[in-house]
């Protein structure tokens, strides 16, 4: 067997012996929408045509988010689009949440694969949505920048917390992203009648003041959760 031969039976070696050792991590929801959800989407992926792949509905829940960004900044000309936009967050729910399922009930898994394109889907779409916020005019650059940089800390938090403690929280809570689009509905519906809140007397967008709230939201959690996924790990890994 010359060297290369043996460079590449050591490579398929290691490849194997790896996805053999890999664990799925568990999957905890405690969302509110959790128990309905997941028997609406083992009823579609049922029922799902053969042609449907994961990676088709992977795609198309980023290109929703992306084009949820895009309406978003169209809706500074016309406000109308914020209902485009409210059409995408569906398709976006649809794609995002029934990828893995559809995986799960053809027993087409694959662990290492799907973990990781799902959740850079999850950060490049946030981006485009944030920035399509940005430039709606419906709030204030720094408030889309904080939301945004608080939900990549929740989101590296959780993503570190899977690798280390073998538990994935699709939740934090009682809110999950199937809540996070619901409220994101409620305010797009919202602004089209107003884009303005009144708070203490004060007239402030709408989209500013729940922006805001969410990014200390976030913020705050990611503190509280990081505090006590390091107790948790220190308790498990003393030192001698």
């Amino acid at each position: 067997m010359n060297a290369q031969a043996a460079t590449i039976l050591n490579a398929r070696s290691v490849t194997t012996k790896n996805a053999v050792e890999f664990l799925t991590a568990r999957r905890i929801n405690q969302s509110l929408t959790a128990s309905i959800e997941k028997r609406a989407l083992l009823w579609m992926a049922e029922r799902a045509p053969r042609w449907l792949s994961s990676d088709q509905l992977t795609l198309l829940g980023l290109g929703a988010q992306v084009a949820a960004g895009i309406f978003y900044a169209l809706s500074r000309y016309n406000r109308y689009a914020l209902l485009l936009v409210i059409l995408c967050i569906a398709l976006n729910w649809l794609g995002d949440s029934m990828d893995g399922t559809l995986a799960r009930v053809r027993r087409q898994q694959r662990p290492r694969y799907g973990f990781y394109v799902d959740h850079m889907v999850d950060i490049f779409g946030s981006a485009a949505l944030m920035v399509g916020l940005g430039c709606s005019g419906l709030l204030h650059w720094p408030t889309a920048i904080a939301m945004l940089i608080a939900f990549l800390i929740l989101s590296s938090e959780s993503y570190l917390a899977t690798y280390t403690l073998s538990c994935f929280e699709l939740s934090q809570g009682i809110f999950g992203p199937t809540e996070i689009r619901i409220l994101l509905i409620v305010g797009n519906l919202a602004v089209l009648r107003s884009p303005y809140a009144t708070l203490f007397g004060h007239r402030m967008l709408l989209f500013d003041l729940g922006g805001t709230i969410g990014a200390i939201c976030m913020s705050v959690l990611a503190i509280v959760i990081t505090l006590r996924h390091t107790a948790e790990l220190y308790r498990q890994e003393p030192l001698l």
